[in-house]
């Protein structure tokens, strides 16, 4: 994916601090990652079961392809900012 430079200006004033708003990118985009991980790993268990039968190879292309398809999503932090500029997310301060 191509990398994409970002108006530090716009993320700043959604917050009002620049330092607030990274921070809420990174809680977000390690949200993310942790959903795709854990979508990835209960994908990929389904062919943990299989003894003699993996070495078939439309079993191979099959976890092939599901791997092949979370490799060619979005990477979590995109996917968090592009929710951050949208006014997609939620946040509030702990006061």
């Amino acid at each position: 994916m191509a990398i994409e430079t970002l108006d530090v200006e716009k993320l700043a004033n959604k917050t009002g601090n620049l330092y607030e708003s990274v921070a809420i990118l990174s809680k977000r985009s390690r949200q993310v990652a942790s959903d795709m991980k854990s979508e990835l790993e209960d994908k990929l268990s389904y062919f943990e079961g299989f003894g003699p039968e993996m070495e078939d190879v439309t079993m191979q292309e099959e976890q092939a392809q599901v791997s092949i398809e979370y490799e060619e999503k979005p990477e979590p932090t995109e996917v968090a900012i592009e929710e951050f500029m949208d006014d997609q997310l939620y946040y509030r301060k702990p006061e």
